[in-house]
């Protein structure tokens, strides 16, 4: 249940950093949001890994712990940010979403292939109730899509945005199976001694591409406003990287990234309340969030807790109890 609730809240900052990022990009670009944001998860993940009292495990992971834990936040915080960033510019935060729940379907089948991980009837129903809700928004998304361009508000850029989504659909789909594998079975403190590795490698990969001719000068240009949207978007990415490695340190892969999908339900919330007019919207939002919410629900719950604990028949624990593959 602890690693649910972790997933839920990651999924909560996530939706956070998301909105805070879409604000950020309308008056600067990917480039200066990467440089600001990055950096920033270095002191909060050595802040908490030190009050978890696990600082001194960042040198106890062996040399292919770290390698995983290194490729993991180049592919997630750099490949996976800029494509999601850029994505986000182009046709805003509530339309990428949908797009990106299918990373949850690629992680899920790497979890079984590489992880053993193995999923229960009530895991299939949860991830499916989970996708219904995302679908329930981009469904409802058309008329909104319309009515909003129509009036003189945004209008988004396709071709651009479902590029750079699908491509980060792909990066955030491997990442979190990359870092279970460096992190199953340890502390909570130690999964944080996890994310300074990650975080590290991808600061160091996003520093060289500053040395690209005119990076540095353009990254040091941004305006104030820009900047005061990028840094909360560092902070925000950072809090919910540092709940999802927690949750991935003590619960599979196979129940924190549906949960952490509720983001885009929680994202369209946050959109609302701060660029109201710089989104499209959806009247279906209620009912999606009421339906991935069931869906979260049944992915924290354990089959096994039920049939023992409930006393359910035999025909019904046995259903309980089935597992795939």
């Amino acid at each position: 249940m602890l690693g649910a609730l972790l997933s839920l809240a990651s999924a909560a900052t996530f939706a956070l950093n998301n909105t805070t990022a879409r604000r950020g990009v309308l008056s600067g670009s990917v480039l200066q949001a990467l440089v600001i944001s990055m950096p920033m998860g270095i002191p909060m993940f050595w802040l908490a890994a030190w009050i978890g009292g696990a600082a001194g495990e960042v040198f106890n992971f062996s040399g292919k712990s770290m390698l995983y834990l290194s490729a993991a936040g180049i592919v997630h915080f750099v490949a996976g940010r800029y494509c999601n960033y850029r994505a986000v510019k182009a046709i805003g935060s509530n339309l990428v979403g949908p797009l990106q729940e299918t990373n949850m379907l690629l992680a899920l089948g790497l979890a079984v292939v590489f992880l053993g991980e193995r999923l229960s009837v009530l895991k299939l129903i949860g991830i499916a109730l989970v996708m219904i809700g995302p679908a329930l928004i981009a469904v409802g998304s058309k008329k909104a899509i319309a009515a909003k361009a129509g009036g003189g508000g945004f209008q988004p850029v396709y071709a651009e945005g479902y590029f750079y989504g699908i491509l980060s659909v792909f990066f955030y789909g491997v990442s979190p199976v990359l870092v279970r594998l460096a992190v199953e079975g340890r502390s909570l403190g130690a999964s944080q001694a996890g994310g300074v590795i990650a975080y590290t490698a991808a600061t160091l990969v996003t520093a060289l591409i500053l040395f690209w001719p005119g990076a540095l000068r353009h990254s040091l240009s941004v305006s104030a406003e820009a900047a005061k949207w990028f840094t909360w978007a560092g902070f925000s990415v950072g809090m919910a990287h540092m709940l999802r490695f927690m949750a991935l340190a003590i619960a599979p892969v196979s129940v924190v990234a549906p949960i952490q999908r509720l983001s885009i339900i929680m994202r369209v919330m946050f959109g609302w309340l701060l660029n109201r007019e710089h989104e499209i919207f959806s009247k279906r939002m209620y009912l999606a969030t009421a339906i991935s919410l069931i869906g979260a629900l049944f992915l924290s719950i354990d089959s096994g807790w039920i049939v023992s604990t409930l006393g359910a028949p035999e025909g019904l624990a046995k259903l309980l109890l089935w597992t795939w593959p």
